[in-house]
């Protein structure tokens, strides 16, 4: 009895281990859901639990740290996730200096990293440390290039630049100087303030000064809104242009009809609606938005859409990586960078990604829409 009672337990354990073992990948997230960037960073918190929980046959757990806007604090929370919890791949932080500031220690541990950041230092130029970074919003120059296209077809021939003083305003400040100087459109004022700002009237009473036919602002968030308001207030009535770091309900919120008419070059998202129903983008964008508003009762912002595209990517290029390394191993991260890098077609919310080894973020301009304000609301720019 005992010989045959030992028989059936070594064929139920030869079973157990002949069952399919479903790998776990974790993931970590970093937000800034407090603090300065918290209006970034709320809708990209809350779009966590709408990301993927399965990649083909293996489970995403994800874990999600807040950095309260703070740099410091999302070097100490990357550690964490790399060092505490082992993670596969980071996807964050939210703001542009945070994630320039933990470059650097996802390249060295080896772990892929989605910045949902504006600014396009993160991947340009290539580096070495940067080819561990793919970026899931559009590069500055492909919206740079949308605005100035508009501006030379409106005869645009002086602008008034005012940027954040952060690498989101510096990569923005090389971009459009140099498209500027190509087009002809000269800056006759080039001003900076900082994120915390509560005025900003010394830098746009230069602007004014310079009477320029337009003025562009270079900021992500809350930011953007007290340039223009200020102006609006010390009534210049010029041409205003902002960038996609402008596109959040928050701008029309806080701006109200001090911003009415404004031209940005941004996500199909704001104008949804709008897009026609073959764009391959517009459907992906229509489910991330009605999972969004049933579990929280209101429309994201794009900030939040620039993780959900983070997930679709990883969904994507995990299968790959699984066949070249075991989850939670270096080998299993080199080849889900790799697997990231050579994305071909991928429809996000945005656009359609189609990554390379010189290019990082993959949007072309099925990335983005020329956007106005009117009636307080955004609509295509006819």
């Amino acid at each position: 009895m005992l010989h045959k009672s030992l028989i059936a337990a070594a064929v139920a354990l030869a079973a157990v281990a002949a069952t399919p073992v479903h790998a776990q990948i974790k993931i970590g997230v970093v937000t800034s859901s407090t603090g300065p960037v918290s209006l970034v960073g709320i809708p990209q918190k809350n779009t966590v639990p709408l990301l993927p929980t399965k990649a083909g046959d293996l489970k995403i757990e994800y874990i999600s740290l807040d950095d309260a806007s703070d740099p410091t604090k999302s070097v100490t929370e990357v550690k964490k996730l790399i060092s505490e919890y082992n993670v596969d791949a980071i996807i964050g932080p939210s703001g542009s200096p945070n994630a320039m500031g933990v470059i650097s220690f996802a390249a060295e541990a080896g772990v892929p990293m989605l910045a949902p950041v504006g600014t396009a230092a993160v991947v340009l130029p290539m580096t070495e440390q940067k080819k561990w970074v793919f970026k899931t919003t559009q590069n500055d120059d492909l919206i740079a290039k949308a605005l100035v296209e508009q501006m030379v077809r409106t005869k645009v021939k002086t602008v008034g630049f005012m940027t954040i003083n952060d690498p989101f305003g510096e990569n923005w400040g090389k971009v459009f100087t140099e498209l500027a100087a190509k087009n002809n459109i000269k800056i006759v004022a080039n001003e900076r303030y900082q994120r915390t700002d509560t005025s900003v009237t010394a830098q746009t009473l230069k602007i004014m000064a310079a009477n320029p036919d337009a003025v562009l602002v270079a900021a992500p968030g809350a930011a953007t809104v007290l340039p223009q308001t200020t102006l609006f207030d010390q009534g210049y009535k010029g041409k205003m242009y902002q960038t996609h770091g402008a596109a959040l309900p928050a701008f029309l919120q806080l701006g109200k009809n001090k911003v009415e008419g404004t031209i940005l070059a941004a996500s199909l998202m704001l104008v949804l609606p709008e897009i026609f129903d073959g764009n391959p983008s517009k459907k992906v964008a229509t489910d991330y938005i009605d999972a969004y508003k049933k579990m929280y009762g209101s429309v994201p912002a794009t900030f939040g859409a620039n993780v959900y595209d983070a997930g679709l990517l990883l969904q994507q290029a995990i299968p790959t990586a699984a066949k070249k390394g075991k989850p939670g191993t270096k080998e299993f991260r080199a080849a889900l960078r790799d697997a990231l890098e050579n994305t071909k077609e991928l429809v996000g919310t945005q656009g359609v990604y189609n990554m390379s080894a010189a290019d990082h973020s993959g949007f072309d301009e099925r990335g983005r829409e020329l956007i106005t304000v009117k009636n307080g609301n955004w609509t295509l720019l006819k």
